[in-house]
Formats: C-alpha cells, sequence, structure tokens
C-alpha cells in the first residue's frame, strides 16, 4: 500500500485533515499550523515575509507593497517538499494573503523529477465552501465518507446551536472587526456565523471578500455589540492596537462602548480558520450575543471583554 504522506500549506486544512483522522499522515505543515498541538513537531516548509511584530498599520503597508509587486508575502520551502516526496499537498486559492497559493507551489515545485503530488487547493468563500472543502478534501484521500460523516457532526452542532436561540425577539447588531488599522470589517461566512448565532451582521456579506469601513460609517452605525477579531492576531496582539480606536473621540459615544459590550476574540485561532473549528466560533458568538441561553465555557481561551 502506497502511504499517504500529506503536507499542508494552511491552518484549516491541517484541521481539517486532523479531523478526517490523517494526523498521522501528516508529515510537513505551513508556519501557521498550530493545532492541534501535536502537529507543531512536524517542519514547517513555509515562511512569512511579513513581520507580525509590527502594528496593524505597517503590517497593512508591508503587505500591500509585496502583492503591489506581484509577488507573494510567503515563501515556500521547495527542498523541503522534493526532500519528502508528498503524494497530496493542500493549499488555496481564497486568499492570497492568508496561506501560500497554488501559484506559488507551482514555483516551488516547477523542477521536480518524477511524479508529482496530488495539489488539493480550498477555496472557502462563505460556509457552503467550507464543507464542500472538507468533503473535497476527504475525496483526494480516498475517504468520502469520513467528509460526510464529519459535515453531518459539524452541521448538527450548529444546528443545536440555532435552535437554542431561535426564540429570541431581540437580535443584537453586530459589528466584527477583522482588521483594526485601516479599519476592516469581517465578510465570507463571518456574515452567515452573526446570523446563526442571533445576531443582525452590519458589515460585510457572506462570500464576498471583507470590505474596508470608513470610521464615520461605523460611528454612524453604532453598533450594539463589536467584536474585534483581526485577521492572524490573538487577543493581545489585538489588544496592542486597540488605541488607534479607543483614542478617537467618537469612541467613548458608541453604544457598545458605553454598554460595555466590546469583545476581543482569538481570530487567529477560531474565526479566521474556515475548518472544523468554527463551530467553535459560533459558539463565542453565542456566548456574547445571547449569554442568557449560551455557555460553551470559551471566555478567556476564545474571547474577553475588552
Amino acid at each position: 500500500m502506497v502511504p499517504t504522506n500529506i503536507v499542508t500549506l494552511l491552518a484549516s486544512a491541517t484541521e481539517i485533515v486532523c479531523a478526517l483522522g490523517y494526523e498521522d499522515e501528516l508529515i510537513a505543515r505551513s508556519h501557521e499550523c498550530d493545532y492541534p498541538v501535536s502537529v507543531t513537531t512536524l517542519p514547517a516548509c513555509t515562511e512569512s515575509k511579513i513581520n507580525k511584530n509590527n502594528v496593524s498599520i505597517d503590517i497593512d503597508a508591508q503587505v500591500k507593497t509585496i502583492v503591489e509587486q506581484g509577488l507573494s508575502v510567503y515563501r515556500v520551502d521547495g527542498d523541503l517538499l522534493r526532500r519528502l516526496q508528498p503524494n497530496f499537498i493542500i493549499t488555496q486559492t481564497q486568499c492570497e494573503v492568508c496561506s501560500a497559493s497554488p501559484k506559488d507551489l507551482a514555483n516551488a515545485v516547477q523542477d521536480w523529477t518524477g511524479g508529482k503530488p496530488n495539489i488539493v487547493s480550498l477555496e472557502p468563500n462563505r460556509l457552503s465552501d467550507v464543507w464542500t472543502d472538507i468533503q473535497n478534501v476527504a475525496n483526494a484521500l480516498g475517504v468520502p465518507e469520513r467528509g460526510e460523516e464529519l459535515i453531518v457532526e459539524l452541521q448538527g452542532r450548529m444546528d443545536k446551536i440555532q435552535a437554542r436561540i431561535s426564540q429570541v425577539k431581540k437580535r443584537p447588531r453586530v459589528a466584527c472587526i477583522e482588521w483594526i488599522d485601516p479599519l476592516m470589517a469581517a465578510g465570507n461566512w463571518m456574515p452567515e456565523l452573526v446570523e446563526k448565532a442571533g445576531g443582525k451582521n452590519i458589515f460585510g456579506e457572506a462570500g464576498i471578500h471583507s470590505p474596508w469601513v470608513a470610521w464615520k460609517a461605523f460611528c454612524d452605525a453604532d453598533p450594539d455589540l463589536v467584536l474585534i477579531m483581526p485577521c492572524g492576531f490573538n487577543m493581545r496582539e489585538s489588544r496592542r492596537d486597540m488605541p488607534v480606536l479607543t483614542d478617537r473621540p467618537e469612541w467613548s459615544t458608541l453604544k457598545a462602548v458605553r454598554t460595555n459590550r466590546v469583545y476581543l476574540a482569538d481570530g487567529n485561532q477560531y474565526f479566521n480558520r474556515p475548518g472544523p473549528r468554527l463551530v467553535e466560533s459560533l459558539e463565542i458568538l453565542s456566548e456574547l450575543l445571547h449569554p442568557e441561553l449560551c455557555a460553551f465555557g470559551h471566555e478567556a481561551v476564545g474571547w474577553e471583554l475588552f
């Protein structure tokens, strides 16, 4: 039997592979793959050109400069891939900033000799695409039934949450912030999660990339609840950059600020990863929007009060 040697080039793909029961077949990962923790012992075959220690505005400027030059924000270690000779490489086409793309991969392995690996490319733009991606990975690995079972399980957990809050009459108006400076709201699957959690999403559309938001438009919308969940940031990193917002004179006048409903979430571990833990992301949203009905134990781990 030919070994199933898998390399994943984005964190959500690693989580999908592990949820399908193929963690033991992983032989390398991206530099951002850190869940489950056991995968961190695997060699990393990518690295970022971005200095994550910078503040939001500097990271944004660095990314824009690299992308405008037609370059990738990631380096792929082609030498390592050639030595490992994987049967499967899983990457994505959804976002050139999120992970190594098929173009990056092609550049890294273009001089391979002999057989080439099966490249599985994910494209999660909305929640239904996440289920499709899970199934596509399962199909590629030859275990379609595992994909079907995992999807049923994840959707079932989401359905139970929705059922719990289906009768709520008051649905908070929610602003999900995916980048602090410049200000960006969350799009793609996030509006769907907000609706499932019993809220009304203010900015961003399901299936559409995250939109930039003018500060005046944000203030005019005056959300009931603000969730700060920058892409790739944990709560400590988000809190570091919050003065960009809190130092503005309008900040203290916002309803969410006055009612103490501004929260920081670990966007890097949950909301920004279109994989199995979007269920936990929905649990977090449900806890924040309707604490009288939902308590899943994510406080201090997945979210904290600002």
